[in-house]
């Protein structure tokens, strides 16, 4: 699905006169994506959700506007809880944020979060306890039979996750007992083992470094950010039509996964991703977190358009090539050629696709690095509507 330079050029004025700053990776149209507050979600995406998330129409509307509720009060409510805070996600049922408190939380500071329209669950464990533990573990050397590690904030505890079959294998079974000594821990097993969505070149597809084919993320101004693993620094990159685009910044992988690349050369940035026809083309209007148990969308060269949920964040995942750390798990499916991708929700970027298991055939769970802290790390500016 792909669009004339003349198209683009059309685009680009559009937003222009609409009171945007020109610039892009040539790949937009007209958005009719919702708002951060109020404005109604599309038909494609109210399709997409009902379709990967099993909801009706009438729920998947419900659940949106829930999600925004929670993503703007989350930060509150985390201010709120203080030295007490315990971590926090989004309920699908109760469609309500819930802010977990260590049970030694004085009575005020309880009040005070509830206060903030969140739902308090008092926990043994207070956020901090978990990422230090967390973080201890991240300093082991884990076998390839360990497939990731996060802070789970609704079980109150760090999960280890160890690939089915490799339970019995001595390192994996060694690296389990090192992870128990560092706090509490808990096991669980996954069906496969992480691994990059990369391609080989494919024809008609976002963008190609050497014989590898992976997706735009999100445009910033001068450029745009994507997955690290798909190129190293210097090294050029030729847009879906062939023609040359820039070159990687700045690129990091293994221990994180993101990357950017300039833009010239006739291609400018727009603040939008890729519908792919399952829904209009969506606007970006900034980058708010949104909680575990949201849902989540993802735009990708080779799948196209899916959306799942968040499942966990701070997660450090063990490819074959090494960890990357402070990664977000979604249930979004993925493959490869979808590296570097768009994660987003409603309007607000969430990151760029990393790697994960399965296919969007059979599922699978995907991982993506956070958008905010690419941004940070380069000093880029994310480019909104």
């Amino acid at each position: 699905m792909r669009r004339s330079r003349l198209k683009y050029a059309g685009v680009a004025a559009l937003l222009l006169f609409g009171g945007l700053t020109a610039g892009g990776t040539g790949q937009a149209a007209a958005d009719d994506s919702p708002t951060a507050t109020d404005a109604p979600a599309s038909a494609g995406l109210l399709q997409a959700m009902q379709r990967d998330l099993g909801l009706s129409k009438a729920q998947a509307e419900t659940r949106l506007a829930a999600e925004r509720t929670a993503t703007n009060l989350a930060p509150k409510a985390r201010k709120a809880a203080g030295s007490a805070y315990g971590g926090s996600w989004f309920d699908a049922k109760t469609r309500r944020l819930t802010v977990a408190v260590t049970s030694d939380a004085p009575a005020s500071t309880v009040r005070e979060v509830r206060a903030t329209g969140a739902t308090v669950r008092t926990v043994t464990h207070s956020a901090r306890q978990l990422d230090a533990a967390k973080a201890r573990i991240d300093r082991l050397s884990a076998p390839a039979g360990v497939s990731s590690w996060h802070v789970d904030p609704v079980a109150n505890t760090v999960v280890v996750n160890v690939v089915d079959d490799k339970q019995a294998d001595n390192d994996v079974r060694r690296f389990v007992s090192q992870a128990h000594a560092t706090g509490p821990v808990t096991v669980e097993t996954v069906a496969g083992a992480p691994r990059t969505f990369a391609a080989g070149t494919v024809g008609g597809d976002p963008y190609y470094t050497g014989n590898v084919r992976c997706s735009i993320g999100f445009s910033v101004h001068g450029g745009f950010i994507t997955a690290g693993h798909c190129g190293q620094a210097g090294a050029g990159v030729r847009g879906w039509d062939g023609s040359y685009i820039g070159n990687f910044q700045g690129s990091s992988f293994p221990d994180n996964d993101y990357a950017w690349v300039n833009v010239g050369s006739g291609w400018w940035t727009v603040p939008v991703v890729l519908g792919w026809g399952t829904i209009a083309d969506r606007l970006v209007r900034g980058s708010a977190e949104a909680p575990v148990g949201t849902s989540i969308c993802r735009s990708g060269s080779t799948t196209h358009w899916h959306c799942g949920a968040v499942l966990a964040k701070n997660e450090t995942v063990n490819y074959s090539q090494g960890a990357v750390h402070q990664m977000t798990k979604t249930s979004v499916c993925a493959e490869p050629g979808d590296s570097g991708g768009s994660f987003i929700s409603g309007d607000q970027a969430q990151g760029v696709t990393s790697g994960g298991w399965g296919n969007c055939s059979g599922g699978g769970e995907t991982w993506f690095q956070p958008v905010n802290e690419i941004l940070g790390r380069y000093g880029l500016t994310l480019h909104t509507a």
